[in-house]
């Protein structure tokens, strides 16, 4: 079976045919779709059993599907750190930035509009009940630097291996088992960086000296800055043909063009939106962690104490011995971008080199130990922390995009 080209659409030498890029149906298309119908199915299955299963209940099953709407939408519109400052600092493209700037408008946005209908006076003192709201301190800093080299040495941050496991990707592998290893080396130096740093380090939320519109105000002021300096590397676009709306056109710009970056990034905020008004602020790093710290409590290798590290918010880790919503979000978000990728034909096995795994393994540990010591990663600090107005989202940022130049010019993603 193949497709018939779209009204009005280009066609090669007038003989009807479609244009060479034109992608035609095939039997494999219909099994992968037919997988990718079967996953979504099992995905609302397992969320309709999970919310009558006393042991995890409405937060694992709300989770398990906020996880696969975040797996679809950064598989569809690429949604990756690492692919986004990639363009933008080694081919000059603008382009993915303006997603995570729109990311950070849209929620910040949907997060002023929780915070008015749940903290009536955010000068009061105290800060809404599990924000992400970290410490405003130098270890911040170092760890944005630390993930953003392991950004680039890895190929991807933390989400990003995530999704791409979704995908295919071998490299992920070792890239998760050195971020788990990595967060068991931040558990050793957490109590050397807490007495250093952390433990009288102020927590600023700007609401508590500007408002919630004052803070919101502020924040949108800050994101423009960038995007107005970014417009100079937006690519130029060849005018396109307008074409009539078709039902397989419609279908096409769902399962096989990448999605618009602005709408990719707007519906990556309302997902943190979300996230936080019903369970905890968007983060992929809270069941990682706490899975390392479970075993290694249980192994004995961890200090006896963890100076005020469960005295923190957001991706904060804990020793547990069940899922937690967050795995149940990491296991949303895995599924639901092989459910994405299997119809456009972009679920392949990537293939593993030895050097490959090594930077990875490396690129890993950094990751690790950074989402560690900043309590949270790309998602949790930098997303859900600015989305929230904390200082520490924007330390972590400034932390993080010189570390990605560097490396990026140091070629440390060819190693």
């Amino acid at each position: 079976m193949t497709a018939t080209p779209e009204p009005g659409s280009p066609t090669v030498g007038g003989t009807g045919l479609p244009p060479a890029g034109a992608r035609r149906w095939t039997r494999a298309d219909t099994v992968r779709t037919a997988v990718a119908l079967a996953l979504a199915g099992a995905l609302a299955t397992g969320a309709v059993l999970l919310h009558g299963a006393p042991a995890h209940g409405a937060d694992a099953a709300f989770s398990l599907l906020v996880g696969a709407a975040l797996g679809i939408v950064c598989e569809r519109g690429r949604f990756c750190f690492f692919c986004i400052f990639r363009d933008l600092f080694e081919h000059r493209d603008s382009t993915g930035s303006y997603a995570i700037l729109a990311a950070l408008a849209v929620g910040a946005t949907g997060y002023a509009v929780v915070f008015s209908l749940f903290v009536p006076d955010p000068g009061a003192g105290g800060l809404p009940p599990g924000a992400h709201i970290g410490p405003a301190a130098w270890t911040v800093l170092l760890a944005g630097a630390a993930f953003g080299t392991g950004v680039v040495l890895s190929g991807g941050c933390i989400g990003g291996h995530l999704y791409r496991l979704g995908e295919g990707s071998l490299r992920a592998v070792p890239a998760l088992l050195g971020t788990a290893a990595g967060f068991g080396l931040g558990f050793l130096t957490w109590n050397a960086l807490y007495l250093a740093a952390l433990s009288t380090a102020p927590a600023p939320w700007l609401p508590s000296t500007l408002g919630i519109a004052g803070a919101l105000a502020v924040t949108l002021a800050a994101l423009a800055v960038p995007a107005v300096l970014l417009l100079r590397r937006l690519p130029r676009q060849p005018a396109r043909p307008e074409r009539a709306i078709t039902l397989a056109g419609i279908g096409r710009g769902l399962v096989e063009r990448r999605w618009p970056t602005l709408l990719t990034g707007a519906l990556v905020g309302l997902i943190g939106v979300a996230a936080y008004l019903r369970v905890e602020p968007l983060g992929v790093t809270r069941q990682i962690g706490s899975s390392t710290r479970t075993v290694l409590d249980g192994a004995g290798v961890l200090p006896a104490t963890l100076h005020g590290l469960d005295t923190f918010a957001g991706c904060a880790t804990v020793v547990a011995e069940t899922v937690l919503a967050n795995g149940w979000l990491i296991i949303g978000l895995v599924v639901g971008s092989l459910a994405a990728a299997l119809p456009g034909r972009r679920f392949r096995i990537e293939p593993l080199t030895a050097p490959g795994a090594v930077s990875a393994l490396l690129g890993g540990l950094l990751l690790g130990w950074g989402a560690m010591t900043a309590i949270g990663c790309t998602f949790g600090v930098l997303l859900s922390g600015i989305q929230a107005f904390a200082l520490s989202g924007w330390i972590f940022a400034a932390g993080l995009v010189p570390a990605l130049w560097l490396g990026f010019r140091l070629g440390l993603h060819r190693i």
